[in-house]
């Protein structure tokens, strides 16, 4: 009996109409009305009776051409990362020419990223509302359909009636790119390789640019900004050393499937960090071979990185250079560094596997 009354609570709740406490206290009134009318057969109170039904159904019927010919639309920024506030635009456009809306809500239905409530007072005919709202998604992938659900209570208060519109063009939310913990001091780490590796080595001299805010003092070059009288920098030619291998490895069981969650986010972030310092990050997988920046974008990698799914039974496999660094994500680095990783004396490396990133 219990889940009876549940289902149909939520049946009821989960409707295109939902009665208020005024419109049930109007409903009380009028069967009671009704009901003294019927025993008494005086037509004062049977003409009392017609005109709140008559109220009752044109409430009713307001409220549906209220919401009727609303068309919404949602302006998405390019790049969208998980468990970001984003800021969307959100448009309201009032298809009726001549009727306008009164006193509609609009809110995000699950999975929407879309999680307060906007109120329009009136829209009218044939007007177009925007607004700007902040969104919020809580874990990568596509997502191809976002719902929300207009609601008014317009004319009388008796009723709640919502309608809900669907949105349907495919996003792509990202990993989380902002740091979590443990991610920061892995970066100093792997930057700390890098200035190892490079240390001690000569550099191609590029050219002379301005000096920008924040940049490092060791490469101006006096003798240019003394004959310029600004603020010279020499720059050096990327360094093949100056070169990060990311591999992760898509074999993972269901066990570890949170591991590989929190690994794909670590590859993002590290490699918006990487690429954005000027270093030049090889991204591999069982599936995939990329170079950032000579082959393709870091927004390439984090979309293939916001759609990537474990590949049980797929061998990872061994490297294919001799000098560099090697950062490795895998649920078993002891396979990793059996097929070469980490190997050699001018190759160093760090595998990363569960333990490391729990």
């Amino acid at each position: 009996m219990n889940r009876f009354w549940r289902e149909l609570q939520l049946a009821w709740t989960q409707g295109r109409q939902q009665m208020t406490r005024a419109g049930l206290g109007f409903s009380a009134v009028l069967l009671t009305v009704a009901m003294g009318a019927f025993l008494s057969g005086n037509n004062l109170l049977f003409l009392i009776v017609a005109a709140m039904v008559s109220t009752l159904l044109i409430s009713g019927f307001v409220s549906k051409l209220g919401l009727a010919g609303l068309e919404l639309d949602l302006l998405l920024p390019e790049h969208i990362s998980a468990r970001r506030k984003v800021r969307a635009g959100l448009r309201l456009k009032n298809l009726k020419r001549w009727i306008p809306s009164f006193s509609i809500h609009l809110a995000g239905v699950a999975e929407s990223g879309f999680d307060s409530i906007l109120y329009f007072p009136v829209v009218r005919g044939g007007a177009t509302l925007e607004e700007s709202v902040t969104l919020y998604f809580p874990r990568r992938g596509a997502q191809q359909e976002r719902s929300f659900q207009f609601s008014t209570r317009f004319p009388f208060g008796f009723a709640e009636r919502r309608e809900r519109v669907t949105l349907r063009h495919e996003i792509i939310i990202y990993p989380c790119l902002d740091p979590q913990p443990g991610f920061e001091e892995l970066l100093i780490s792997v930057r700390g390789e890098i200035e190892a590796l490079q240390r001690g080595r000569g550099n191609d001299f590029y050219r002379l640019r301005p000096y920008e805010a924040l940049e490092s003092a060791r490469h101006v070059d006096w003798k240019a900004t003394a004959h310029t009288g600004d603020l010279q920098v020499r720059e050096f030619a990327l360094d093949e050393d100056r070169s990060v291998v990311m591999y992760l490895d898509l074999d993972v069981s269901n066990s570890d499937r949170q591991w590989f969650e929190r690994a794909v986010e670590c590859c993002a972030f590290l490699l918006v960090r990487l690429a954005g310092a000027g270093v030049q990050v090889r991204f591999r997988t069982q599936e995939l071979d990329l170079t950032i920046p000579l082959e393709t974008n870091v927004h390439a990698v984090l979309k293939y990185l916001a759609l990537v799914e474990p590949m049980r039974g797929r061998m990872p496999s061994p490297p294919d250079h001799t000098s560099g660094f090697d950062l490795v994500f895998s649920a078993d680095p002891g396979r990793m560094a059996s097929l070469g990783w980490g190997a050699g004396e001018e190759r160093r490396a760090r595998l990363l596997g569960p333990g490391e990133l729990a």
